[in-house]
């Protein structure tokens, strides 16, 4: 059986039907597509910095985190110690004060995010109790004798808190909200965090 051969002319011709047919086709998916998803939302990424600015007090992780501080003090020879027990709360997250690095794909609607890891945003005291106290001879307390201790007691519970693993707990807590934030458009979010230096607690 023998094949026809198309001319030039016919084969131009030809591919501008397709051509027409091909965008025509999208015009009318893309048309169904607006009809049916009235709604239809692309996000951009002044609309996931509001979105994240919105949910910031969200992506972080409150821990109540007890420790002992032992205060030691020798002046003159004379000796004074205190033994207490701290209670206090730490808050870990995320500050977007720092802007985190937004890819947004439109193709597949897929949007990745590199955040610094979380960090220590803060460390309150709840409790202070002291279970022994002695003074020496000529080296007694003072009021800044307490403000040594409460300073160690915050740098001991900020200490406490990476140890406790509530750092890697903020970023899972992130992950699973910022994932679910965006699915309602469709989108698929993908978290990433990258070192960052550990400034001290405010």
């Amino acid at each position: 059986m023998r094949v026809p051969q198309l001319g030039p002319v016919r084969f131009i011709g030809l591919a501008i039907v397709l051509i027409l047919g091909v965008l025509l086709g999208l015009t009318l998916s893309r048309g169904a597509a607006l009809l049916f998803h009235p709604g239809h939302t692309t996000i951009d990424q002044s609309l996931v910095v509001e979105r994240l600015e919105t949910v910031a007090k969200l992506i972080t992780t409150e821990a109540m985190v007890r420790d002992v501080v032992t205060y030691e003090n020798t002046w003159l020879g004379s000796t004074k110690r205190s033994l207490v027990i701290v209670t206090g709360k730490t808050l870990v997250g995320f500050d977007l004060r720092i802007r985190p690095k937004i890819s947004i794909r439109q193709s597949d609607r897929h949007i990745a995010l590199v955040f610094p890891h979380a960090r220590l945003l803060g460390v309150d005291i709840v409790e202070l109790r002291t279970y022994d106290e002695s003074r020496g001879f000529w080296n007694p307390f003072h009021p800044a004798d307490r403000d040594t201790i409460f300073q160690l007691a915050r740098r001991q519970l900020a200490s406490a808190a990476q140890d406790l693993a509530v750092v890697e707990h903020a970023e899972q807590g992130a992950r699973q909200l910022l994932v679910g934030l965006f699915a309602p458009e469709g989108y698929s979010v993908e978290v990433a965090f990258e070192p960052s230096a550990q400034p001290p607690p405010p």
